[in-house]
């Protein structure tokens, strides 16, 4: 297996799905803007999708992976065995999470949301669309169970493509809705829940081959699954570290009007690289380091550590320096239509900003808790998350009155990078990571690539500058020509400098 060639296809997919993500989302922004429906929804929508990042982007697979690559090793029967058992626990501990969520709504929302308790009509509306949203969470994790079994068989392109469905439902609801006069915000509601039956089926169509689910009725659990699930919380809890953050900064926000709509518009932007530089990456490599670490290949082990970190900072490092210096170009480019005032660009390219510090923190801290995970250890990321959640919050509501919600991206891009210090430190220290085994040339040749992909930016915006104002209705466009542009460049350069070759990233 090559590491980047698989990264890519699961980046490509994952690329088509978000470019239809702000598709999905200018057409939110120009219809609802930042108004009291689109705090409602964003709200409703943000409980059930940050468990589904929490459950889909590789944290389900960081517990069940190395657990199911041993079954596998065992033979057919036993593989097929210990997925029926997982599966059927998981469908009746997820059942079990709906029925209370829904009994419990308004409860879930007032700790999720608490300013929006001051504003009635905000408070119900969460309510409302929170019961019609939250039934997703149930097929979206065992979709999530689908993708592992795919992943751990090396195929990624399905479960790199599923979201895809979420955003057409979305895309689709929103534009029957302009032309039918619906209500959106409910809509889009019960859009969420129905593509979650989508994806659901579209992976288990695909996982055929691979495996075909038997659900298991019994109160005995094996210590294999008990094991499994013992290891999936912390499991979920580090690798969801990020989002975790992001929904604490949602909380908080809620004390501030149109601060949770700025909040989500900026998450938008920064997660389509936090997908292809950490997301695809710790998901394509952790089945091999999980396979190497249980056949004890210490130089692959080493080799392939080193891969993840360089190809994580060669897609993230760039995309950093290009969010901190183009935000305000890109937001407005994205979302500066209709309902979306100046104003509302201006903020949310603020928050932007500040995210952008913590871009290659938030892809990296994806890659580093794999080099735990894959050797079944979850304690120790759960124990540095918790510090990272922890130091967030105290930096968020100690400053929150002084600075407001701009504190939010400011707290989540430093707690996270304080992690990610912690994280090196004790994998260096288990001699888990060998620093003096670490690619430092090809880190280099990244930084200065970025250098000369900064100025580009710098100076082509100048240039564009005419063209990326409010006013201008084709400003995406441009947009697009100058990410393009300063893209293409930055690749050359690395490829000229003989850091993006494909043969490096060999695995095997």
């Amino acid at each position: 297996m090559n590491l980047l060639s698989s990264a890519s296809v699961y980046s490509i997919y994952t690329l088509i799905s978000r470019v239809l993500g702000y598709l999905r989302d200018i057409l939110i922004a120009i219809f609802l803007g930042a108004s009291v429906y689109a705090d409602a929804f964003f709200v409703a929508f943000r409980i059930p999708n940050t468990f589904r990042r929490l459950f889909a982007e590789g944290t389900f697979n960081a517990a069940f992976i190395p657990s199911y690559a041993a079954e596998k090793n065992l033979g057919k029967e036993a593989s097929k065995n210990f997925a029926n058992e997982v599966f059927s626990l998981l469908a009746f501990i997820l059942l079990l999470i709906v029925f209370l969520v829904e009994i419990f709504t308004p409860t879930i929302v007032y700790l999720i949301s608490p300013g929006f308790f001051n504003d009635i009509e905000k408070y119900s509306l969460a309510v409302e669309l929170t019961r019609i949203t939250f039934p997703f969470l149930f097929f979206i994790s065992l979709a999530s169970f689908f993708s592992g079994i795919l992943n751990c068989n090396n195929k990624f392109a399905a479960a790199a493509a599923a979201p895809i469905i979420l955003n057409l439902v979305l895309i689709i609801i929103l534009i029957i809705s302009f032309y039918l006069k619906l209500d959106f915000a409910k809509n889009l509601a019960y859009g969420v829940t129905l593509s979650g039956i989508f994806q659901l089926f579209f992976l288990i169509i695909f996982c055929r081959k691979y495996y075909k689910p038997s659900l298991i009725l019994k109160f005995k659990i094996s210590k294999k699954v008990k094991f499994f699930f013992k290891k999936l919380l912390p499991s979920i809890f580090s690798s969801g570290v990020t989002q975790i953050n992001i929904l604490v900064g949602t909380i908080i926000a809620s004390f501030e009007s149109g601060a949770v709509s700025y909040l989500y518009y900026a998450d938008r932007v920064y997660q389509i690289n936090l997908a292809i530089a950490g997301i695809a990456v710790g998901t394509v490599s952790l089945p091999v380091l999980a396979k190497n670490i249980k056949n004890k290949k210490f130089n692959n082990i080493n080799s392939l550590q080193n891969k993840s970190l360089e190809l994580c900072l060669l897609l993230s490092i760039p995309a950093s320096l290009g969010l901190i210096i183009a935000s305000n170009e890109i937001v407005n480019a994205l979302f500066g239509y209709g309902s979306f005032t100046k104003q509302d660009v201006h903020l949310t390219s603020l928050a932007l900003k500040y995210f952008g510090y913590g871009i290659p923190a938030f892809a990296l801290i994806k890659i580093l808790s794999n080099f735990f995970f894959a050797r079944d250890n979850t304690k120790t990321p759960f124990y540095l998350s918790l510090l990272s959640v922890l130091l967030n919050i105290l930096i968020s509501v100690y400053y929150f009155k002084e600075i407001g919600f701009l504190i939010i991206p400011i707290a989540t891009s430093v707690s996270t990078w304080l992690t990610v210090f912690a994280y090196l430190i004790l994998l260096i220290n288990k001699k888990f990571l060998l620093i003096k085994k670490l690619p430092y040339k090809n880190f280099f040749k990244i930084i200065f690539s970025t250098i000369i992909m900064s100025f580009v930016l710098y100076y082509v915006l100048a240039f564009f500058d005419d063209k990326l104002i409010y006013s201008n209705n084709n400003k995406f466009f441009y947009i697009i020509i100058v990410i393009s542009l300063v893209a293409a460049i930055y690749l050359i350069t690395c490829n000229l400098l003989g850091v993006l070759k494909i043969k490096n990233y060999r695995t095997s």
